[in-house]
């Protein structure tokens, strides 16, 4: 069974059935003929872009094949879900409506850009780390303006 036909079958999983955990899903994996290791099953499911909301895993909105689609912009993602930016030095706290951190701290990631290091996602709070103080104050000022 290729990684294809694995990929289809969390499609599958996620859509038809909460799903709380990774181990859950990997354990629903190997019910379905597919004895996958906690490393494999976390690179899929950052390669299919799921994440973790209330209801356990889901699927960005939108078809999704092989990881290739469009997600919805940073911009439309941030007016959407977030509400406010607060910065500690050379980090940023975006606060996100209830359960949408996940989404938001995704967008933030595919984005790519220069001033994140990486993000942290809760429930309704994203952790932002910037190399340093003056590149969190240009992103905190992008990102407010994104919100609104």
């Amino acid at each position: 069974m290729t990684k294809h036909d694995r990929h289809n079958v969390i499609r599958e999983l996620v859509a038809s059935a909460s799903v709380s955990s990774q181990d859950e899903l990997r354990r629903k994996l190997v019910r379905r003929g597919f004895d996958v290791t906690q490393a494999t099953l976390s690179r899929d499911i950052h390669e299919m872009r799921l994440y973790k909301g209330p209801n356990g895993y889901a699927l960005p909105n939108g078809s999704y094949e092989d990881g290739e689609s469009e997600l919805p912009s940073i911009r439309e993602v941030l007016s959407s879900f977030g509400l406010k930016v607060k910065q500690a030095q050379n980090q940023l706290v975006l606060v996100t409506t209830a359960g949408s951190a996940q989404p938001v701290a995704l967008g933030i990631d595919h984005e790519d850009w220069d001033e994140v290091v990486g993000t942290i996602a809760g429930d309704d709070t994203v952790l932002i780390i910037c190399p340093d103080h003056k590149r969190a104050s240009q992103l905190r000022d992008r990102l407010e303006e994104m919100i609104g």
